[in-house]
């Protein structure tokens, strides 16, 4: 049995874990209500470019031919050139949040290994890189406090490497938070875009009658850019928050558990000492009947 020094330093180890845990649970905590409420903030605005784009659909007709929607069917199935964002953690201790996307992103994998990755956060680009994917090394962005800024420059990448044949179609893996208690990984496509994703991703009702001025693809050319950069500054932040909440989750468990075992030492250490307690009773009591027997 450990002695009750050994048990008093282990409780304070383990309180001191604690500490740190309910630190970070409660970071956490205040990290995501932070990103939720900027995603809430700009939702109305890109629900409406999603808007828009269908009321130019609707407004020009089948017959519409744009860039952004062009599908490069003349390129041979497996020679397209296909690009992901895969948004990661920049750190673990969030349960299977990092391992879930990496997960995701290897099935995609097998069945094209010659995808080209764009790795946000420090977790999934060491992953790839060690596997010897082809990660693009320039693209270093970090999974923490997602800006629109940060969006929009990963979007305007994307958008020109697409412009310029270097990327023929582009999708995104993130982690979508469900509920507060869960969040799954998603594979999007961001371009080329799609007219009945677009239509699946539109709520609530909309107008179809409308002019655009100079022209339907003049007003496409501005509003795709702005739609995609809310694309992935919502896959940001949604990743973002699920990354947190994930963690909170990870350290309330962890709160939880440190609170058992220090419940157990203590039950130990107060056995201890009632042990070692009754031991000097006894060796007294002996003492004293034996000095009754000298005298």
């Amino acid at each position: 049995m450990a002695s009750m020094k050994e048990i008093r330093s282990h409780i304070k180890g383990v309180d001191d874990i604690m500490k740190i845990t309910n630190a970070m649970y409660l970071i956490s905590s205040t990290k995501v209500r932070k990103a939720r409420k900027n995603l809430e903030a700009t939702t109305p605005y890109f629900n409406k470019m999603q808007e828009t784009i269908l009321d130019i659909l609707d407004h020009t007709g089948d017959e519409f031919e744009h860039k952004y929607f062009d599908e490069r069917a003349e390129i041979p199935e497996g020679e397209q050139k296909t690009g992901v964002i895969v948004i990661t953690g920049d750190k673990g201790l969030c349960g299977a949040y990092n391992h879930n996307v990496i997960k995701k992103t290897d099935e995609l994998l097998k069945d094209n290994p010659k995808l080209k990755l764009f790795v946000v956060g420090s977790v999934g680009r060491a992953y790839f890189t060690r596997k010897g994917y082809d990660v693009d090394q320039e693209f270093l962005y970090a999974a923490q406090d997602p800006t629109f800024v940060r969006a929009r420059n990963i979007a305007e990448q994307m958008v020109d490497m697409f412009n310029n044949r270097e990327l023929d179609e582009v999708f995104i893996i993130y982690t979508k938070m469900v509920n507060s208690m869960s969040s799954e990984p998603q594979t999007m496509s961001v371009l080329p875009l799609k007219r009945s994703i677009i239509e699946k991703r539109v709520e609530g009702e909309y107008t179809s009658y409308a002019s655009f001025s100079p022209s339907p693809e003049a007003v496409m050319d501005m509003i795709v850019p702005n739609y995609v950069k809310g694309i992935v500054f919502g896959a940001l932040v949604q990743s973002f928050c699920s990354e947190q909440n994930a963690r909170m989750l990870a350290m309330q468990s962890a709160t939880d558990s440190a609170k058992d075992i220090i419940s157990d030492l203590t039950l130990s250490y107060n056995r201890a000492r009632q042990g070692a307690i009754t031991q000097e009773i006894t060796e007294i009591a002996a003492g004293a009947n034996a000095q009754k027997k000298n005298e």
